[in-house]
Parts: C-alpha cells; sequence; structure tokens
C-alpha cells in the first residue's frame, strides 16, 4: 500500500504532465518526489522543488537523460542513497522526447536510425530499465505502483509520427509483461492513457497557428467540449495510488474523455469554411 513519506519517482518532472503529478501525489497520498530533466525547464523545476518544501515535502530533481540505461542506473544509485531500500510507493514515466518524420523518403529526409532509437529508449525501452533498476536495489515498497503514460496515438497512424506510436504500442506491451512478473511479489503495474493535453512538450512540435487548430479540433473531438487539462491528469493518478485502485494490474486505464469516438462523425460531416458543421 502507498503511504505518506514514501517516494514518487516520476520522470519528466520538471514540466507538463509530470510536473502536475508530482504536485499531486505530494499532497495526497503524502509523497516526498524524486525527479529526472535534461534541464529545459529550470525556473519550473527551482518551483517545484520550492512549493513542495513549503508542503513540508523533500524534493530532489536530478539533472539528466531519465531515457536511457545509464540514466536509469544513475537515478536508482542516487535514489537507494537518498531513501533507502523499501521506499518507493510510486513510479510514474512521464517522458517526451520524440522525433517525428517520415519512415522512408528518396531524398534522405526520412527519420535517421539513431532518432527512431532516441524515440523508442526514452519513451518505451527506458520503462523497463527503471523497473529493472529499481527492483535490482530493492527500492519498491510493499504494494509499489508502476504507472506508464500513453496517448491515442498507440492506435493511429498520423501523419509523421509513425516512431511515437509504435513505442507506445511497445509500452503497453511492456507494461502487460512486467504486470505478469511483477505482480506475484505484490506490485501494480499499469498504463493511463489520456486525452491530448497542451504541454510545453506539444508547442515545441506545433507554431502557435498550428495550435490554435489543435485546440479548436480538440474541442469538437472530445464530447466535453475541450482539451483535458495536466492538473486533471496529476489528480487521477492521485486517485491511482489509493487503496481503492489496488486491483488494476496490467491494465491500459482509458482517461481520454470519449477522445475517439467522434473521430467518424468528424470524418462524415466536417466543418466548412465558416466553421458551420456541412450537412449532406
Amino acid at each position: 500500500m502507498i503511504r505518506a513519506g514514501q517516494w514518487a519517482v516520476v520522470l519528466g518532472v520538471s514540466s507538463g504532465s509530470g510536473e502536475s503529478i508530482a504536485r499531486s501525489v505530494a499532497e495526497a497520498p503524502g509523497l516526498h518526489v524524486f525527479g529526472m530533466h535534461r534541464g529545459h525547464y529550470p525556473e519550473q523545476a527551482e518551483a517545484l522543488i520550492a512549493d513542495l518544501a513549503a508542503a513540508d515535502r523533500r524534493a530532489e530533481l536530478l539533472l539528466g537523460d531519465a531515457g536511457t540505461p545509464a540514466g536509469a542506473i544513475a537515478g536508482a544509485d542516487r535514489l537507494l542513497e537518498l531513501a533507502g531500500p523499501r521506499s518507493v510507493g510510486l513510479f510514474v514515466h512521464s517522458l517526451a522526447n520524440a522525433s517525428v518524420g517520415r519512415l522512408t523518403s528518396t531524398d534522405g529526409t526520412h527519420l535517421p536510425p539513431a532518432k527512431i532509437a532516441k524515440t523508442m529508449d526514452s519513451m518505451a525501452s527506458s520503462f523497463v530499465y527503471w523497473a529493472q533498476a529499481l527492483v535490482e536495489r530493492d527500492l519498491l515498497a510493499p504494494g509499489a505502483r508502476l504507472l506508464g503514460l500513453t496517448n491515442v496515438l498507440d492506435e493511429s497512424t498520423l501523419f509523421e509520427c509513425s516512431v511515437i506510436g509504435a513505442a507506445k504500442a511497445a509500452l503497453e506491451h511492456y507494461v502487460k509483461h512486467l504486470a505478469m512478473e511483477l505482480g506475484p511479489r505484490g506490485y501494480r503495474v499499469n498504463l493511463l492513457k489520456f486525452a491530448t493535453t497542451i504541454t510545453p512538450a506539444l508547442r515545441q512540435v506545433f507554431t502557435p497557428e498550428a495550435m490554435a487548430r489543435v485546440e479548436a479540433v480538440h474541442a469538437r473531438m472530445i464530447p466535453a467540449g475541450r482539451m483535458l487539462t495536466t492538473p486533471e491528469v496529476g489528480r487521477v493518478v492521485g486517485m491511482l495510488c489509493r487503496d481503492e485502485a489496488e486491483w488494476f494490474n496490467g491494465a491500459n486505464i482509458d482517461f481520454s474523455g470519449g477522445m475517439a469516438h467522434h473521430l467518424l462523425e468528424m470524418v462524415m460531416y466536417p466543418q466548412d469554411d465558416d466553421g458551420g458543421d456541412w450537412v449532406p
């Protein structure tokens, strides 16, 4: 069972969903936070440390690339030194370090092997690297939860997002296998699939004009009429820390708000140039 005073390991902690998750689980169930980040949002990272300290929670954010085998080893070693064995009640994989592009081209503009490998490592295989490092060092507390974050790209063929989709699909399979391996030890391994949220990583991919279009499309696509917020992601992870969520294991938990349900309707009844619905 996850209890106050244990540690949450949150990868991708300095911004976006990872930051919101860290703030949520620090509040309830009252976890200290250990994370790794690549230094892209130093002011947000410092603010997170200060806010958690003000709430009487410890926080350590290690600078490094959590999406590599070496990063997982360095992080786990530091965590063992900092907190000791059986101290981690929650591990959350919230890394966004991907490349987009075509798989093939005639002019050499397709994704090179290094970028494909980086995306697969960061968004999928690093979940395994961290699980291995945590288990080998006996860092997981009894009843610990391991959670990967995903989205609808694992089922889509969105233009130039093939490697991201492949990584998300691989992550789902890793979660299922780890759930079988670690379940008998009392640990729980799950995947949380949520709708598109506006994060710093998303803003790096799209121009402001494209982002406005993304928001408009999602407002029509999602039944609630808006995009998901990162605090909402944080709150649902906090909910999954509760004892009532103990029976989830190997699950792909849908928190997309019905994001995909309107896709066929949008294809059949697209909007016209004035934003109104076209009716045949």
